[in-house]
């Protein structure tokens, strides 16, 4: 069924763009000195494209757009950023435990940091229009070690280009599609972080996020009245984990390691960008399907066929003062499921409401409220019965965060969030984790 579903947006998306192409008018032939000039370069070309969670404008990074080094690049179609991300988080209400006997970020105290410096080129000295070639190298490192592994590797290595005034999108390369599908940021902005604690299921079933750079085939049709479907082709990353597919992958670069299958994913969705006259909606859902065999707890096999079903909405419900249309009061809700029998998480559900722009002399900071429920699985827990181990068979959590927007390009997220079941196993005490995240952009 997943492929069949991809095979048919494929079609339709093709359909849309023969008929598109057959409706465009004709374009005036160009002289032979004239088709020889190339296009004038300009930084929107130089963002990323093609993605459901943009980057801030290269206005709104550190550095500026008016820098010697971006004016001299930009002469050539270039761009070279950086994105910056280190974070700390602690448990308020107990003491730090032994290094041992840490279950959960933030038992002890936890610092992650991750940098992703990028380059890309519009391309436009090849007399490509609505191209782009963007590479990146992405080096991370965490305090504890099941978190997330210490890497530095290839992050983005991917050609993009758009087609019929934008109407059809190709992204394909080595790519994360985190940023590509769901939507798991809170307002869909990489300045406010991803959403609840616990909302990993579609990474358990295989959609990518560094350092799980894989190869993709993305393909988008935006539609008309704000309709988009997208889907994609994607190599598996390893269904053991971030380690395991850094251990068999160190570059990155590998196309198709033993034992990696294909992740098949379609998404459609409603998506109104804000202006003076309507509100901010996105509505999304979609399907992950991987092909590789996972560890099934049930039959004791290794077993493909693991899968992530999600919906997703987010609604701009009131408008504040200013000249930010996007800026109000939002409000939004998730809901996702796995298989039991090879995940450990199963079910995810939140609920959120968020202020972009809560003041009038602060109209690019955020403050949020993210409510989540995460279900266990039934297979795990029995397992753990049979053992005699203790365990939770649910995890409830409520996050309160501030976003300031400290400097040009510079953001510090404040959270605190009060957890319940913190851990599968064993049954440790409920916690209160403190962090701090800054996002600085260059």
């Amino acid at each position: 069924m997943p492929k069949a579903a991809f095979l048919l947006v494929l079609a339709l998306v093709s359909a849309a763009f023969c008929a598109a192409q057959s409706k465009l008018p004709a374009v005036p032939a160009k002289s032979a000195s004239a088709a020889s000039e190339p296009a004038a370069h300009d930084f929107d070309s130089l963002n990323l494209q093609g993605s459901d969670i943009p980057m801030p404008g290269f206005r709104e990074t550190v550095t500026g757009d008016q820098a010697g080094y971006r004016k001299a690049m930009l002469k050539y179609g270039l761009a070279l950023r950086d994105n910056s991300l280190p974070s700390y988080s602690i448990n308020l209400l107990n003491a730090p435990v032994a290094a041992d006997q840490q279950y959960y970020v933030g038992q002890r105290p936890f610092a992650k940091w991750m940098t992703n410096p990028m380059l890309t080129w519009d391309m436009k000295q090849l007399h490509l229009s609505s191209a782009q070639l963007h590479v990146g190298l992405g080096f991370e490192q965490e305090s504890w070690n099941k978190a997330g592994p210490t890497s530095v590797d290839v992050s983005t290595l991917y050609f993009y280009k758009s087609f019929v005034r934008d109407r059809v999108e190709l992204k394909t390369g080595y790519l994360a599609n985190n940023l590509e599908f769901v939507g798991l940021q809170a307002g869909g902005s990489l300045v406010t972080g991803a959403q609840g604690v616990y909302a990993v299921l579609p990474y358990e079933a295989g959609l990518t996020f560094f350092p799980e750079v894989t190869p993709s085939f993305n393909l988008k049709w935006n539609a008309p009245a704000h309709l988009y479907i997208k889907s994609s082709l994607e190599r598996a990353p390893d269904a053991a984990g971030a380690q395991k597919t850094i251990d068999r992958n160190l570059s990155g670069l590998r196309f198709i390691p033993q034992g990696e299958k294909l992740v098949t994913i379609v998404e459609g969705g409603y998506r109104r960008a804000a202006t003076e006259s309507a509100r901010w909606t996105w509505l999304r859902g979609g399907y992950i399907h991987n092909s590789t065999p996972y560890a099934n707890s049930v039959t004791g096999t290794w077993t493909s066929g693991n899968y992530c079903a999600f919906l997703l909405g987010d609604q701009q419900l009131t408008r504040a003062f200013g000249e930010i249309a996007a800026n109000g009061i939002y409000a939004g809700a998730s809901a996702m499921i796995v298989p039991a029998s090879m995940n450990t998480y199963t079910q995810y559900y939140e609920v959120r409401a968020y202020d972009e722009g809560p003041f009038h002399s602060r109209p690019r900071d955020t403050i949020s409220v993210v409510a989540t429920h995460s279900v266990y699985s039934r297979d795990v827990v029995k397992s753990l019965v049979a053992q005699g181990k203790s365990f939770w068979r649910n995890s409830s959590s409520i996050t309160g965060s501030y976003t300031v927007r400290a400097y040009r390009g510079t953001y510090i997220s404040m959270g605190l969030s009060y957890i319940t079941g913190p851990a599968v196993t064993p049954k440790v005490a409920n916690a209160l984790v403190a962090t701090v995240a800054p996002t600085i952009f260059f």
